[in-house]
């Protein structure tokens, strides 16, 4: 009454209705309602449904009196611990009134009891009376709910608990830019903008490390805070009874009441529709490519497993197995490339986008690239039925699904991708073997990702996702007479019909070419469905196996409207481009309807059995042949 009043009231009622103060008239901003209890007119039930839905309780005693202080702890503690979970103990506050009625102090009577109970975030002695005090106790019984001391601080041993060091300490990582183990003044700078919204003078920088060398001779080093000193310091503001900054870093982070990393936090909505694929986008990369950086140590543009150690410590988990190396492209050594890192992140964020977010949350996207969640780095493509439409597509990740029967050569086609030769692909071990293999590929001057994925040969459970991709890869044995007749089945049941393109490799064609016990052969067979003819591929050479066929695969992806025809598949020569320019639609659809023109409008019969009309046709078709391939080239050029 006295809070809200701001004077002493006259008539003292055994209990006071709740009150509700407003947000905009708190410290925190925060609205608090005050439910009082009285014995004289409550019971004990009611008292137990307040103290279940509390956040906070003031325990209030007479300073004066004796027995009230020893009912603190013979009664009302027992009470509210019997009454609340152990997991999510309610914060106390010992509340000593009438302070005004005696010249010393129950301090010295309470602080035992305060050591003795962790619950107990402090006491605050006050006189209702002459108002000493009365805004400051509900201060700080907010603030023992905002910020509270029990999961940060043990009073006992006078340090911070272990899950707030390790929170603090991942922080300390994710804030230390070089990774050199110190925040240097640029880089504690940017955190105290990121957290406070406002930067250090020069000078408060420098008190802040002076008081930190004065109490730890290692908490500075070369200038900068260790995080030995960090952690100190975060313990001194904790002591100090500044919960609140330490707090405000924690939350700033990501952090819940409990210390844990919030749900919300890791996984921010994000609406993926039907037919759409989700990449990461340009400043996503340059983020990764970072922190790629700041944990190669060595510059050897490759991850060693201390390196990669290092660089997932912020993560409660490692999520990377060994399988990642046959997904990716690594050194002679076995180690992950820088190439080969940035395609596992577009794997993940291709595969399973929600995985990737809460990785990046780890890595602490959204506080170092300074936005409001990791789906800022995220790009959700358009619809594949609007690209099929327009016949030209924005996507970088294209995925194929490689189907073919046991022994085929499907594992060793997807390693070769990675540049492995045969040689190489026998060091794999069976329980590191992965189902995808990812790299880059260039069309027409354009990075794109290839998504490789063999597909387990079970012809009568082929789910959505298997048949879900950009381009079908069917592969078969040329030395196995029964081989074809697999990826011939595959193609008649699920691809026939559907316009996704497919392409068949005639896989292990260093072995002597048998045939195929099938209707017809692989070749006539694709005449009849009008696919390429089929490619032959190794992997069984002395060095890298060549990558032509992928170069040849994405291009499909990109293009699978367009009936390409490339000999050699490499996509880049003179041929390549003015065979493929020749057989696009584009020009085939040009061709057709200048011709129809010509014959209804500008020619007579007696033109058509005239010479020089067929030789002007000729020179005419050659000139528009070689103005419209220099204009194809010199778009591509452009692009």
């Amino acid at each position: 009454m006295s809070l809200v009043s701001e004077e002493f009231p006259d008539v003292v009622p055994y209990r006071v209705e709740e009150i509700t103060i407003p947000a905009d008239v708190t410290p925190e901003r925060v609205p608090t309602h005050i439910v009082d209890y009285s014995e004289a007119e409550q019971t004990d039930e009611q008292l137990f449904q307040e103290i279940s839905k509390a956040n906070v309780i003031c325990i209030v005693y007479a300073v004066n009196n004796k027995t009230s202080i020893e009912k603190v702890t013979d009664h009302w503690i027992p009470l509210i611990t019997e009454n609340t979970d152990k997991d999510s103990r309610v914060p106390l506050i010992l509340v000593g009134n009438k302070s005004d009625m005696v010249e010393h102090s129950s301090m010295e009577t309470i602080l035992p009891i305060m050591n003795q109970y962790s619950e107990i975030e402090t006491c605050v002695e006050c006189s209702a009376k002459n108002l000493k005090n009365i805004s400051e106790l509900f201060y700080y019984a907010q603030k023992a709910v905002l910020h509270p001391t029990g999961p940060l601080y043990c009073p006992e041993k006078k340090d911070m608990k272990p899950l707030c060091v390790k929170a603090l300490t991942r922080i300390f990582k994710v804030s230390d830019l070089d990774n050199d183990g110190v925040l240097n003044d640029n880089e504690l700078n940017f955190f105290q903008r990121t957290c406070f919204n406002s930067p250090l003078e020069p000078h408060a920088l420098e008190d802040v490390k002076n008081v930190v060398r004065k109490n730890l001779i290692e908490g500075v080093c070369n200038n900068g805070l260790t995080l030995k000193g960090f952690l100190f310091l975060h313990t001194l503001f904790i002591q100090r009874g500044r919960h609140e900054t330490t707090w405000t870093v924690l939350r700033r982070f990501g952090y819940d009441d409990d210390l844990e990393l919030n749900q919300d936090y890791l996984f921010p909505s994000l609406k993926v529709p039907p037919d759409c694929t989700t990449e990461l986008n340009h400043n996503a990369y340059l983020f990764l490519q970072s922190v790629f950086d700041k944990h190669d140590k060595d510059r050897d543009c490759a991850l060693s497993p201390e390196e990669l150690k290092d660089l997932f410590d912020v993560f409660p988990y490692m999520p990377w197995g060994p399988d990642v190396n046959n997904t990716v492209c690594t050194n002679d050594q076995g180690w992950i490339t820088y190439q080969g890192y940035l395609s596992q992140w577009t794997l993940t964020t291709y595969l399973d986008v929600q995985r990737c977010l809460e990785y990046l949350g780890y890595l602490g996207y959204s506080i170092m690239a300074e936005q409001e969640s990791q789906v800022a780095g995220i790009t959700v493509t358009r619809d594949k039925k609007i690209d099929l439409q327009k016949k030209q597509t924005q996507r970088n990740v294209f995925r194929c699904n490689v189907f073919g029967d046991m022994g085929s050569g499907k594992s060793g086609f997807l390693q070769a991708f990675l540049g492995r030769n045969l040689t190489r692909q026998k060091t794999i071990k069976e329980e590191h073997r992965s189902y995808y293999a990812i790299s880059t590929t260039y069309v027409y001057g354009q990075e794109k990702y290839l998504l490789l994925h063999e597909v387990f040969p079970d012809f009568d459970y082929l789910t959505d996702a298997d048949l879900a991709c950009d381009i079908v890869c069917l592969v078969y044995d040329v030395s196995n007479p029964y081989s074809f007749e697999y990826c011939a089945n595959v193609f008649k049941q699920y691809f026939m019909d559907s316009k996704t393109p497919c392409m068949m490799i005639a896989a292990k064609s260093d072995l002597p070419e048998i045939k195929q016990l099938y209707g017809c052969s692989p070749l006539e067979f694709c005449r009849r469905h009008k696919m390429p003819p089929p490619q032959s591929f190794t992997c069984n050479t002395a060095a890298e196996p060549s990558r032509d066929i992928y170069t040849k695969l994405t291009t499909m992806a990109m293009y699978p409207h367009a009936r390409l025809r490339c000999m050699c598949t490499c996509n880049r020569c003179t041929f390549c481009l003015c065979q493929n320019f020749l057989n696009s639609e584009l020009l085939q659809t040009v061709r057709a309807k200048l011709y129809a023109v010509v014959l209804r409008r500008h020619v007579s019969q007696e033109d058509l059995k005239s010479s020089t009309f067929w030789l002007k046709a000729s020179v005419g078709a050659s000139v528009f042949t070689v103005v419209g391939f220099a204009l194809y080239r010199l778009l591509l050029k452009t692009r």
